[in-house]
């Protein structure tokens, strides 16, 4: 209807180059600030998309083949794969993390999950109740001496 009747709208207004129905401003590509944003992020990502690759391209061989074998080695070497492979028996801290790590008991979201590393239902979450391995006092001790470090003053010269 604008145009019909010969409008224009003020230097200021414009409307979205995406033709979302928001106004967009020079100062913005006369892109709306939502538009806007999403352009910014588009050209973020590839950016970052191409350094990874420039960087993947300029990698030197010898730390690219160094690498290679130590992902290689730790992923053969991993504690759950080589006993599932082995023994085919269960392994206690294997355990998914949806059970509990001594009664097998289904622990959903509510599971905790200990310092040793492994999850408990609510009966078994103590460390006197599933037989926990982590030593609790040496970290404890380890935290009071990096706390309370030992202050010494100088001595005093007797006159």
């Amino acid at each position: 209807m604008a145009e019909e009747h010969g409008f224009q709208s003020p230097e200021g207004h414009r409307l979205c180059a995406n033709n979302c129905g928001f106004f967009g401003v020079p100062t913005t590509l006369n892109l709306c600030s939502k538009c806007y944003r999403d352009h910014c992020i588009k050209e973020d990502q590839a950016k970052s998309a191409k350094s990874a690759v420039e960087n993947s391209l300029f990698l030197p061989s010898s730390s690219a083949a160094a690498l290679a074998p130590a992902v290689v080695l730790s992923v053969i070497s991993s504690p759950a794969v080589s006993a599932a492979e082995e023994g085919g028996g269960r392994v206690p801290t294997a355990a998914g993390p949806n059970r509990c790590s001594v009664c097998r008991k289904r622990v959903g979201l509510t599971g905790f999950n200990c310092r040793c590393g492994t999850t408990f239902c609510g009966a078994h979450r103590y460390p006197e109740r599933h037989g926990c391995t982590f030593d609790y006092k040496a970290v404890g001790r380890e935290a009071i001496a990096r706390d309370n470090p030992v202050v010494k003053a100088e001595k005093l010269e007797k006159i």
